[in-house]
């Protein structure tokens, strides 16, 4: 048996990472960080002035491969899909978050074929912890039991993945509101603080806290404990009757599910399991599951973590030891009118308190120990655990770490928007703490997994199934490995909705500010820091007084704003798609915008920016910036152009054109097998009598060459029908 360190602070668990001696074959214990970008990492050589301390983190990266130059997808959905397919966005038609109006045919189809379906053929068990994001509730047959339908064998989170928005009434416990972070402040917030009280619980049970009974303050101890505060009394009594343990609070309390081997759970939030600190119920669900492996069967965990996603929220300060004494910070206002560093220290905690707990997963499942000092000792050769961490995507631009572009980040296909920290660490990796500087992109995480399982995942996939992946497990063999990759790819977009409807403006920042329909819902848009211009928005005077007209494009809005006073400034508008692709020193930006022009209307435009960038540490390292670009907006080149720089400009827009041509729709091939069959009608006809709502079988609408309409129905088929028989090519990967 392989042993791992046996401190483990005293308790008595056994190794949970053993695996097969004959097999050979690795666990594997993979992490994703929610919104943090390499810009966070001080491990890649960055983080700025003031950079989350992830002391963790940084001691695996110590031992093990830093892939210095990994591009992500600009999004939380699509970054996720690419990981666990290996398929770019134009094939999974995953282009932005999946919200709540997205139809099917944007979120992962079930025909798809996931790592953990491939590694359950050779022996492992599969558990996934957080967030999922991928597909539903809404709009999707499985409604929430998608994670069981791709593969893995248990499941504890969240199926939207977002956190609610802060209860700025703590439960009730702050009857007029103020608790900007979702608990009752400190006595020094008048009126609404308190320096103790009264902690009830759902069971009814209650107990008294204060300065004395924690670090925190006592509203923050009372719902990291899943208790409501009434404030500034003195001693238990009856619950009082505003009370209301219905009411979600953003990362502590959550609508949670379970799936276990077929068995269902919704946990309502009155229920102790759905209440608590997100990362830490991330995390011990995570623990709990690793150590209840029986041992010689190998194992894949994901730890998907929500955090650092907003809104950013007080983590309890037993996750951040070095603030240990701080009272400076107790009392914080979480909301979007919050000052920009108060919101970048919140931002910066929550990535810390992620670290944490990090470190006490790998602890407490045996793979590492802890120091006398308290930092984290772990021997890659100590046990048969692979671990694999990765961030989503950028940074989202407001907490973005200098020298890196906060106006083109997350969301966007600019570097600070696209790249993330990559760190590979376990047995076997050769000349550990290294920095691989070449181009890997999120898909080649599907290849990886697969080749550690010993598993060829392109044999396993239908011929007519391409994926865009590349096998990096020789990067950890070979300290001298040649570049895998000739170019790398990302893009960013619209998700299919009914009827072609897309998600509302957001606008957010001033002067005059910036217009996106990333935000899926008018909370989101709030959240980070926007004015919502969708449906059910505010009056904003003069340009509307009825909160019921709705907004469908930022074009529209700023064409309203426009004609009701040609003084105003109109905002800045981000692209409906941004696309981009490189190759080892330069980088090829293709945006598509829908935009407002005083002349014309509304129109559609393409524009088209060439970069040189590279992966320099600190501040030395080349961005796509704003001016930055060295052709002019028209294709033309500008002043100093080069030769080298001309065949790069024309290599990267064939490879462009190919990458976005890899999207093909076959209309009437749901299960994308390649042909258009009597599979397909099966297929259509048990959705059509069980379900008959969105699903990937929902080709049009009602009308010839309208958008789907979110129904599968009688018109779908007909599409199939007319089409048996029909061939379908699906163009291959471009590496």
């Amino acid at each position: 048996m392989l042993l791992a360190a046996c401190d483990d602070g005293g308790s008595s668990r056994r190794v949970a990472d053993a695996a097969p001696a004959e097999s050979g074959k690795p666990n594997i214990i993979f992490v994703m960080m929610d919104d943090v970008g390499i810009d966070q990492m001080t491990s890649f050589g960055y983080g700025g002035a003031n950079p989350p301390k992830m002391p963790n983190m940084d001691a695996v990266a110590q031992a093990g491969i830093r892939f210095r130059n990994t591009w992500s997808q600009p999004e939380c959905s699509p970054a996720r899909a690419s990981f666990f397919v290996g398929r770019y966005p134009t094939r999974t038609r995953i282009y932005q978050a999946i919200g709540p109006s997205d139809l099917a045919n944007s979120q992962l189809s079930p025909y798809e074929v996931t790592i953990p379906q491939l590694l359950r053929k050779a022996g492992y068990e599969n558990g996934m912890f957080g967030k999922y994001h991928l597909g539903g509730p809404e709009n999707n047959q499985a409604v929430n039991t998608g994670p069981a339908q791709f593969g893995w064998d248990y499941f504890y989170g969240w199926i939207g993945g977002l956190p609610d928005s802060i209860d700025v009434q703590a439960g009730g416990g702050a009857t007029s509101g103020g608790a900007t972070c979702g608990f009752v402040p400190g006595a020094a917030v008048a009126p609404v603080g308190a320096a103790r009280g009264a902690c009830y619980f759902p069971d009814n049970s209650c107990k008294l806290v204060d300065a004395t009974t924690g670090p925190d303050v006592a509203g923050l101890q009372c719902l990291a404990a899943g208790g409501i505060l009434d404030p500034g009394v003195t001693a238990c009594g009856v619950k009082p009757a505003g009370i209301d343990f219905s009411r979600y609070n953003a990362y502590y309390v959550s609508p949670l599910m379970i799936l276990d081997n077929g068995r269902e759970e919704k946990v309502p939030p009155q229920d102790p399991r759905a209440r608590g600190y997100r990362t830490t119920i991330e995390t011990d669900a995570a623990i709990d599951w690793i150590n209840a492996r029986a041992a010689g069967k190998p194992w894949m965990a994901t730890v998907s973590y929500t955090s650092a996603h907003t809104p950013w929220q007080q983590p309890p300060a037993a996750l951040m030891p070095d603030l240990a004494g701080v009272t400076a910070f107790d009392n914080l206002d979480c909301t979007s009118t919050g000052a920009a560093t108060t919101l970048r220290t919140l931002q910066n905690r929550m990535t810390q308190a992620l670290d944490t707990e990090f470190g006490r997963l790998l602890v407490e499942t045996g793979i590492a120990t802890w120091n006398p000092d308290g930092s984290l000792n772990y021997d890659p050769e100590a046990s048969n655990t692979v671990i694999v961490i990765v961030g989503d995507n950028g940074s989202l631009g407001t907490a973005v770490k200098l020298p890196f572009d906060g106006a083109r980040a997350k969301g966007t296909a600019y570097q600070t928007g696209v790249w993330v920290p990559l760190i590979v660490a376990g047995r076997g990796v050769a000349e550990p703490d290294r920095d691989v500087e070449h181009m890997v992109n999120g898909v080649d995480l599907f290849e990886l997994f697969g080749e550690l399982a010993g598993i060829d995942v392109r044999q396993e996939l239908p011929v007519s199934r391409p994926v865009d992946s590349v096998g990096i497990q020789a990067y950890l063999k070979n300290p001298a490995q040649p570049s895998l990759r000739q170019a790398n790819f990302t893009i960013g977009g619209l998700n299919q909705q009914a009827n072609g409807g897309r998600n509302g403006p957001c606008v957010v920042g001033t002067s005059p500010g910036t217009c996106t329909q990333i935000p899926t819902s008018k909370s989101v848009c709030e959240d980070n820091g926007g004015f919502w211009w969708g449906v059910g928005h505010d009056p904003l005077a003069p340009y509307d007084g009825d909160d019921t007209e709705t907004y469908e494009t930022c074009a529209k809005v700023n064409q309203v704003r426009y004609a009701t006073n040609n003084a105003a400034l109109m905002y800045e508008i981000l692209p409906d798609q941004s696309a981009a692709v490189r190759n080892e020193r330069y980088k090829l930006v293709r945006n598509t915008f829908t935009r407002f022009d005083t002349v014309e209307g509304i129109i559609k435009e393409v524009e088209v920016e060439f970069y040189e960038v590279d992966q320099a540490k600190g501040n030395a390292v080349m961005l796509d910036r704003d001016g930055a670009s060295k052709i002019n907006l028209d294709g033309t080149p500008k002043p100093g152009w080069t030769i080298e720089e001309d065949q790069a400009y024309k290599d990267l827009k064939v490879r462009m054109d190919r990458l976005l041509a890899s999207g093909v729709v076959c209309e009437g091939d749901g299960n994308t097998d390649g042909i258009v069959n009597q599979a397909d009608l099966d297929n259509w006809g048990r959705i059509y009598s069980g379900w008959e709502k969105s699903s990937v079988y929902d080709f049009a609408g009602h009308t010839a060459g309208s958008p789907p309409d979110s129904l599968t129905d009688g018109f779908d088929r007909d599409i199939i029908s007319l089409q048996l028989g029909k061939t379908c090519v699906y163009p291959p990967s471009v590496y």
